[in-house]
């Protein structure tokens, strides 16, 4: 059975005091290519309408659905932001930090910004918050199922834009995840400059290269 979020972690938050709570919530750790991003939304709890009857973790809907409910999201949030880590962050970093610079950015476009936190799985050590990390959180929260759509989103429309400036790799069908058509064009044409070059199936290709 699908999950359905509710208010539930959050009105814990706002039972204590905290009236503002951002969910957070990322999209894009494991495709080869492209930045890692991430939404964050504080939701009114009393908040309701059709449209909250219909977000879910936002791997389990569609494009077109996600598309219809991302206006909804912004126009109905206390506030909402997306923020980016780089493929060159991802290299530098790791793809865990990357994730959470992504995250730090997203809430610092916050305003007003929030007073609790419930991010998908991770914390965020760095942000002087309580927060929570909640298993599975996009399938639980409502601001975090927001924040979700908001990053899948996000991110999808970038790598469209990527695939005119890189056509050779299908990034408007996969999304720079490691399909059958992805690793064909890498073998033909070697990464491009959004690949993310410390991941396994590239990192094996570049060091194949240098010994050579």
């Amino acid at each position: 059975m699908k999950l359905k979020p509710s208010f539930e972690y959050e009105t814990v938050f706002v039972n204590q005091g905290y009236a503002l709570v951002a969910g957070i919530d990322e999209a894009g750790r494991a495709p080869l290519a492209g930045p890692v991003s991430a939404g964050a939304v504080i939701l009114d709890t009393a908040a309701a309408g059709r449209w909250l009857d219909e977000v879910r973790d936002s791997k389990m809907l569609s494009k077109s659905k996600r598309e219809y409910l991302e206006p909804y999201i912004k126009d109905n949030a206390v506030s909402f932001g997306v923020g980016f880590s780089s493929c060159r962050e991802i290299d530098a970093f790791g793809i865990v930090r990357a994730t959470r610079i992504a995250m730090s950015r997203a809430l610092h476009q916050l305003l007003p910004q929030p007073q609790a936190l419930l991010i998908d799985y991770l914390r965020l050590p760095e942000v002087n918050l309580p927060q929570q990390g909640v298993l599975h959180g996009d399938g639980l929260c409502l601001s975090i199922a927001c924040a979700s759509i908001l990053a899948k989103v996000a991110r999808d429309r970038l790598m469209d834009e990527m695939d005119l400036l890189y056509p050779l790799y299908g990034f408007a069908r996969n999304k720079g995840y490691p399909t059958p058509e992805h690793f064909c064009s890498l073998q033909k044409h070697g990464p491009c400059p959004i690949h993310r070059n410390s991941f396994g199936p590239l990192k094996a290709r570049l060091e194949l290269v240098y010994d050579d």
